[in-house]
């Protein structure tokens, strides 16, 4: 009969081949199809639309990562400052039988606290839904620590997996958060990527003296760079 240790370092390392394995196909089967298309799709949008999303060093996707778990199908209900748009093109790809399987990203507007509207691809990553059902589903054995313990696992994983993935370098930006007091956190979060990502390219535009293009009035994608999720403010990496 194995021990209490025992008993715990076994269910440690499934659950965390549960939160490795959604990652690893979360990537493999969406994100490294999806992302590097990406500018392609855009492009074809701005075709048809004016050139509404001009600048290229910040046309990336935002990838919503809530610790919570808790996600909403709606992005409108989850913070009413955030509203939808429009939709790329989709993108259409023979996969497991399925002829032109349709992968399509939505085109969201931002409100602002300087009543400005900001527009950025944005959604969810719908393996933390998962995550969030087998905590709710009694036959899978899955507590809310575990979840919680195990959305952070995915986000780091995730993160690791699309540093070293040289298809998707400058495509994609996540964001680690957490905490639902705050109606509008949503809205807030991504607004705060936004605006490092208005700093990012006008240092770097300084440097190339063309500063003036980055910080039009236009609307405009402005997304910035991947990185790795940071900390959590309750130190939970």
């Amino acid at each position: 009969i194995p021990s209490a240790v025992e008993v715990s370092e076994i269910c440690e390392k499934n659950n965390r081949n549960v939160a490795q394995g959604l990652a690893w196909s979360y990537y493999v089967g969406y994100l490294k199809l999806v992302l590097p298309r990406l500018k392609d799709l855009i492009s074809e949008f701005n075709r048809a639309n004016n050139n509404l999303l001009k600048c290229k060093e910040t046309w990336k996707l935002h990838i919503l990562l809530p610790v919570s778990c808790e996600i909403y199908d709606d992005l409108q209900k989850a913070d009413s400052h955030i509203q939808y748009w429009k939709d790329l093109p989709a993108l259409q790809l023979d996969r497991a039988g399925t002829k032109w399987r349709s992968y399509k990203q939505s085109i969201y507007t931002i409100l602002g606290e300087d009543k400005k509207l900001y527009y950025c691809i944005v959604e969810y990553a719908p393996p933390l839904q998962s995550l969030y059902a087998m905590s709710q589903d009694e036959s899978a054995a899955f507590s809310r620590e575990d979840r919680l313990e195990q959305a952070q696992l995915f986000c780091r994983t995730l993160g690791e997996i699309l540093q070293h993935s040289k298809e998707c370098v400058g495509c994609y930006r996540l964001i680690v958060y957490e905490g639902e007091d705050d109606s509008h956190l949503l809205s807030k979060e991504i607004l705060r990527h936004i605006r490092q990502q208005h700093l990012e390219e006008y240092t770097m535009c300084e440097g190339n003296h063309e500063s003036t293009t980055f910080l039009s009035t236009e609307p405009s994608i402005l997304i910035s760079d991947s990185e790795l999720p940071r900390p959590l403010r309750s130190d939970g990496f």
